[in-house]
């Protein structure tokens, strides 16, 4: 038996709409009333994970899921970085923002780097060995792709070619160290 693992990027933050490192707040009024009024159809699940933040944990609410919060789901640690938009962070800090889009062990943010969260990612992939059925994530961008880049053991420099947005929805099939990426892309709906 295998796992079907539905992840789900959260719906739009004031944080997302201005390119923005999240900070952990709560959805855009606007995404949250759209979500609230045609949620997105992810099919059955037989257990239903959300990250603790509360963008990902009001998606999950307006979705209508009942969901455990997995600590290990939660967003990258952009420490210093949070709440700065990457233009600003570009005309600033040049030199740290080349260092961390080309390094993925350089976290001049002072929080979490490439690597450290491509680890987070593997150790609750590979953790879910056993799991059958059907499973729900409800994330954050950066997670996403980790995930991904674990599950099909691509390198780090991976996970800058891989496009997450608001409500992005990636569906993986297997099991740890044997997964099949079945599908990737959006939802369908408007994410903010």
């Amino acid at each position: 038996m295998s796992l079907h693992l539905t992840l789900l990027c959260h719906a739009a933050t004031a944080a997302t709409r201005a390119a923005a490192f999240p900070a952990d707040a709560p959805l855009d009024p606007t995404a949250l009333r759209k979500l609230a009024a045609r949620p997105v159809r992810l099919g059955r699940a037989d257990v239903c994970w959300t990250s603790p933040a509360l963008c990902a944990r009001q998606t999950a609410e307006a979705m209508g899921l009942p969901a455990t919060v997995e600590p290990a789901l939660r967003e990258c640690d952009y420490a210093a970085w949070s709440g700065r938009t990457l233009d600003d962070l570009q005309a600033e800090q040049p030199t740290a923002v080349m260092r961390w889009l080309t390094d993925p062990d350089a976290a001049p943010h002072g929080g979490e780097s490439v690597t450290a969260l491509l680890d987070r990612a593997g150790r609750w992939l590979d953790g879910l060995e056993g799991s059958t059925g059907r499973a729900v994530a409800i994330t954050h961008p950066a997670m996403l792709r980790a995930v991904i880049v674990h599950a099909l053991s691509a390198p780090p420099a991976a996970f800058w070619r891989i496009t997450t947005a608001p409500l992005s929805v990636a569906v993986l099939q297997g099991r740890p160290a044997r997964w099949t990426l079945v599908s990737l892309g959006q939802t369908g709906q408007d994410a903010g």
